[in-house]
């Protein structure tokens, strides 16, 4: 398993639309690109962390090839949402003893 952390700067007054934003970006790579997913995590006031999480780093590497037009939307709402977008990390899942969740 490939993990990506990122780190989000929101603007003030903008802090819903990124959600909206991160929210249905990620739900297309999840459905697209075969990730497993992603958390995200409020450090403070319009401070992010999100948590990706992929099958590989090559799928990761590969992802964005089967991304709907609409992806684009959702990317352009969330730049302009943002201050600052960065990957503070790409690491390999050594040890994985995070509890599955079953309610879904």
């Amino acid at each position: 398993m490939y993990v990506i952390l990122y780190s989000f700067v929101v603007k003030p007054n903008h802090e819903d639309q990124f959600l909206d934003t991160w929210k249905g970006l990620t739900a297309l790579i999840y459905k697209h690109e075969d990730s497993l997913g992603s958390r995200l995590h409020k450090k403070e006031d319009l401070n992010f962390i999100a948590y990706a999480q992929w099958p590989s780093k090559t799928i990761f590497d590969n992802a964005g090839q089967h991304l709907p037009k609409e992806a684009n939307t959702f990317k352009n709402a969330m730049k302009a949402s943002c201050i600052k977008i960065e990957i503070l990390e790409k690491l390999e899942v050594v040890q994985d003893l995070l509890k599955e969740n079953k309610s879904e």
